[in-house]
């Protein structure tokens, strides 16, 4: 979920799936590291499995776990209160990180309606506690109903109000297992700074909204929210303390281990 302000113009929490990201030709690579530059052209392999038919399949693959009444209350508050939450897609990918890191501590930057704090809670064991961020209180008051409509004990989630900047830096270092970052985009290069000091060995890093809406793939989109993801991109990828991978689901799900 993401830790918005009213005027953020993503999708609206109960509007249909957008038009989901353009097929994106993936760039060969030779050894870990991509180049800085433009994506190299496609391998002849990726040209016969790219196809136009790609925005078919995410919108399938976005439909393929179908969201509960739970999930879809939250999503609705979600719109009510103007925030953002993720894709049904980037959730689920949320909740299998969750359950095969067997996230036992999580943070969360960005609560927004609850919708992201479910996906992870619902693949965390059940002594699992979560720790979410917001600078809106009424995001979670939201956030709040939607646990209790799972019937999450509340000793397994931490709600904290107030700047995720000036909340980050009180929580003790290489202390979680997982940190998900779905707040303003401006702060992003801040809120993964402090994940991978947040983080253990072997946790995980999820980050939000990596496409962002297709822009981050067109190098001539040049906003300055585009540029700031695309450059985190960037950064984890060529960040020798990390294992990334960037996933096509939802608005893009960037993803990295600690070594």
């Amino acid at each position: 979920m993401s830790q918005v302000r009213r005027s953020r113009s993503n999708l609206a929490g109960t509007r249909t799936a957008r038009r989901p990201p353009a097929a994106s030709h993936a760039p060969a690579s030779r050894g870990d590291r991509l180049p800085k530059t433009a994506p190299a052209r496609p391998t002849l392999f990726q040209e016969d499995t790219i196809s136009s038919d790609k925005a078919q399949s995410w919108v399938y693959s976005e439909g393929y776990l179908p969201e509960d009444d739970t999930l879809l209350r939250a999503r609705e508050r979600a719109g009510q209160l103007g925030c953002t939450p993720v894709l049904p897609g980037s959730g689920a990918v949320l909740r299998v990180l969750a359950a095969a890191a067997q996230a036992r501590a999580v943070v969360e930057i960005g609560t927004g309606a609850g919708v992201g704090s479910l996906y992870l809670l619902r693949g965390m064991p059940d002594d699992g506690v979560l720790t979410t961020i917001d600078v809106e209180v009424e995001h979670q008051r939201a956030a709040k109903e939607a646990f209790a409509e799972e019937g999450v004990r509340t000793t397994r989630t931490r709600t904290i109000s107030g700047r995720a900047l000036d909340v980050l830096p009180r929580l003790t270092d290489g202390a979680y297992d997982l940190v998900f970052v779905d707040a303003d985009k401006e702060s992003y290069p801040e809120y993964v700074e402090q994940a991978l000091r947040l983080l253990r060995p072997g946790g995980v890093l999820a980050v939000d909204n990596a496409l962002w809406h297709d822009r981050v793939a067109d190098p001539a989109r040049r906003d300055e929210v585009t540029t700031v993801i695309r450059e985190i991109g960037r950064t984890v990828r060529d960040d020798p303390r990390l294992v990334p991978a960037l996933i096509p689901c939802g608005d893009g799900l960037l993803v990295a281990v600690r070594r």
